[in-house]
C-alpha cells in the first residue's frame, strides 16, 4: 500500500524514538530561517492544515513555551541541562501526512530530525543529538488514537499514545481483554514496542512485540507502508530491532489477549536483617522462572535509612492472573519461604493491577492512566542492564549489597523470565533474550538537579556493572535495547557498519544483529534514519 506523496489518511503514528536525517547537506541558515523553510516545504507536501501556534515551538519565538514542550515528556533530566544541545525547533504533527512531509522536507533541507513518542529513551536520543547539529525534534504526542476491536481481539494504536491509555481503552470495552506490554504507564507505545515491550504478563503471553499483527510506517522516501507493502523482513525488524533505524511507525495493530476478571497482587518487603544469608532471595532465583506462567514476581532493590545507618530493601512485587486462593496454593507449594499470607494479597481487576504495578498510591483511580504521567518524579539518572543465566551465589549477593549501600539513591529491578519467554525462538523477532534466561537485571542510579556530582553517580553504576560481570551472561554480555546504554558504544556521524557497532549490536540482538544490518542496508542504504545506536547499513552511499 505504498504511496509516493503524502495524502490525507485517517491514521498517523510514529514508531518511537525514530530519528531521521539526510547526509549530504549541512544547513548554514539560522534556526529561525530553517523553521520558515521547513514550514514552507511542509505546505507544499501536505494538504492537511497545521496551525503554527500549536504545532511549532522555537526558542527564537517563545523560549518559555519551547522549554515547556521540550521538557513535557523528556524523562531523563540529565539530557535537559544547559550544556546539552537543544533542537532548533519542535514540530508536533497532527496527521500522518505531516510525518511524511517532514521526512521529505528534512532530506531536502539537510535537517537532522529526532522523533519522540513518549520521551523514555534512557540516553535521551529522542530529543538530544550530540553527533549531528543543528537538529530538530518531531514530537508525536498529538498522534494518539486508539481503536479497539473486541470482535476480532485486536486494536490499532498510534505511536504517540501511552501504554496506560491503551490499557484503559481496552478495559473500557472489555474486562477480560488486555495486552502484555510495559509496567510504566507513561511509555509511548510507538517506541516501546520497537524494543520488545515487556510487562507483568510476559511469562504468560510474551512481549508486546510478540503480539503485533500489523503496522504502518513512513519509510525513508516518505511513503506509508503496511505489513504487506513493507515486506516480512522489515516487519520483522521493527518488532524488537529498536526505534530510529527502519522508518517512523505511525501505528501498531496489536493482538489482544485474555485476562481473568480477577487478578491478585502483593508486595512483601524484606530488609537485609529480615533475610539472613539471603535465603529468600536465593530461593527466588531458583523458582522465579519456573513458577506457573500466570505468576510474575519481580524483585525491587532500594536503600533506606535504618537507625542512623543504611540498609538494603528487597520488595517482592507480584501480579497473578487469578484469585487469591489460587495464588496461595501456588506460593505454598513453590515459594513458601517468602511467607505470603492472604492478608498480603489484594484482588482487583487487570486494569487496577496496572495502576498498582506502575507504582501509584493505593486506591488511585484508574483514570490516572489517561494522564500520561509517571508515578515517580523526574530525575537525572543512568541505567544499565544484564541477563542472568544461573543463580548468583551467596558471595556475589553479599558483594552486590555492599556496592548498593555505597550509593545515595540506587535501585535494581530483577524481572523473571521463563514461561512463554522460554518457548519463543531467539530469532522469531530481533529481541533474542529467551530460553536459558532466569531473570533480567536493571541497574539505576538517580539524583536531583541540586546534586552536581554526576560523575560520582555514573562511576558508581559502572563499578557495580563491572562487579557483576562473573554472574551474568557472557559472549556476548547481553543488554536490553529499551534500557539504552551508550557505554556499550555508539555510532559516529554518517556512520557505517563498524566493529564498534558489532559490540553493542551483539549485546542487544545477539545473532539477529547481522540480519538487522542486511535489512537496514536494503531499505535505508543512505542511512536516513540514524542516531547514536541505530542499526548501521553496510555502506553509506555518497
Amino acid at each position: 500500500m505504498g504511496i509516493s506523496k503524502p495524502t490525507p489518511t485517517f491514521s498517523f503514528l510514529f514508531i518511537f524514538a525514530l530519528y531521521f536525517s539526510f547526509y549530504t547537506i549541512t544547513p548554514t541558515t539560522s534556526s529561525a530561517s530553517l523553521q520558515d523553510q521547513f514550514i514552507n516545504c511542509l505546505h507544499k507536501n501536505t494538504h492537511v492544515y497545521f496551525p503554527l501556534e500549536s504545532t511549532f515551538f522555537a526558542p527564537t519565538k517563545n523560549v518559555s513555551m519551547f522549554s515547556e514542550v521540550l521538557q513535557s515528556t523528556a524523562q531523563n533530566l540529565r539530557y535537559l541541562t544547559k550544556s546539552m544541545p537543544k533542537p532548533g525547533f519542535i514540530f508536533k504533527p497532527l496527521h500522518e501526512s505531516h510525518v511524511q512531509a517532514s521526512i521529505i522536507c528534512s532530506k531536502k533541507l539537510g535537517t537532522h530530525v529526532r522523533v519522540r513518542s513518549g520521551g523514555h529513551d534512557y540516553e535521551g536520543l529522542s530529543y538530544v543529538s550530540e553527533i549531528e547539529k543543528p537538529f530538530i525534534v518531531m514530537d508525536l504526542s498529538k498522534l494518539r488514537k486508539v481503536n479497539i476491536n473486541i470482535k476480532d481481539n485486536s486494536a490499532w494504536v498510534q505511536a504517540g499514545a501511552t501504554v496506560g491509555e491503551l490499557y484503559y481503552r481496552i478495559a473500557e470495552k472489555s474486562r477480560v481483554h488486555g495486552f502484555p506490554a510495559g509496567l510504566c504507564s507513561s511509555l509511548g507505545i510507538g517506541g516501546h514496542i520497537t524494543g520488545g515491550a515487556y510487562g507483568s504478563m510476559m511469562r504468560k503471553y510474551g512481549l508486546g512485540a510478540d503480539n503485533v499483527l500489523d503496522a504502518k510506517i513512513v519509510d525513508a522516501n516518505g511513503k506509508i507502508l503496511d505489513r504487506k507493502a513493507m515486506g516480512e523482513d522489515t516487519f520483522w525488524a521493527i518488532r524488537g530491532g529498536a526505534g530510529g533505524s527502519f522508518g517512523i511507525i505511525l501505528e501498531w495493530k496489536i493482538k489482544l489477549v485474555p485476562v481473568p476478571k480477577t487478578v491478585t497482587v502483593f508486595t512483601i518487603t524484606k530488609t537485609l536483617q529480615q533475610d539472613p544469608g539471603n535465603k529468600i532471595l536465593s530461593k527466588w532465583q531458583m523458582v522465579a522462572d519456573k513458577l506457573v506462567d500466570e505468576l510474575f514476581i519481580r524483585v525491587i532493590f532500594n536503600v533506606a535509612a535504618n537507625n542512623g545507618s543504611k540498609t538494603a530493601m528487597t520488595s517482592y512485587n507480584a501480579v497473578f492472573l487469578g484469585s487469591q486462593g489460587m495464588l496461595m496454593k501456588v506460593m505454598n507449594k513453590s515459594f513458601p519461604e517468602l511467607g505470603l499470607t492472604p492478608k498480603d494479597c489484594t484482588e482487583m481487576s487487570w486494569l487496577e493491577s496496572i495502576v498498582y504495578i506502575s507504582g501509584f498510591a493505593s486506591r488511585t483511580p484508574t483514570k490516572v492512566l489517561l494522564q500520561g504521567k509517571s508515578a515517580f518524579p523526574k530525575n537525572n539518572f543512568k541505567a544499565k542492564s544484564d541477563f542472568v543465566m544461573k543463580p548468583i551465589p551467596a558471595s556475589g549477593l553479599k558483594g552486590m549489597f555492599k556496592k548498593l549501600l555505597k550509593e545515595d539513591n540506587p535501585m535494581m529491578i530483577w524481572n523473571p523470565y521463563g514461561g512463554m519467554m522460554a518457548k519463543i525462538p531467539e530469532s522469531q523477532i530481533p529481541f533474542p533474550h529467551r530460553k536459558g534466561v532466569i531473570f533480567k537485571i536493571q541497574y539505576v542510579t538517580n539524583w536531583p538537579d541540586s546534586d552536581r556530582r554526576t560523575s560520582k553517580h555514573i562511576n558508581w553504576i559502572r563499578d557495580l556493572y563491572r562487579f557483576m560481570t562473573p554472574y551474568v551472561s557472557a559472549n556476548p554480555r547481553q543488554a536490553y535495547v529499551n534500557y539504552r546504554d551508550l557505554d556499550l558504544g555508539q555510532n559516529k556521524k554518517n556512520c557505517k557498519f563498524s566493529n564498534q557497532a558489532q559490540v553493542w549490536g551483539a549485546s542487544y540482538f545477539k545473532g539477529n544483529f547481522e540480519r538487522l544490518v542486511k535489512i537496514k542496508t536494503k531499505v535505508d542504504p543512505n542511512n536516513v534514519f540514524r542516531h547514536e545506536q541505530s542499526i548501521p547499513p553496510m555502506l553509506v552511499q555518497n
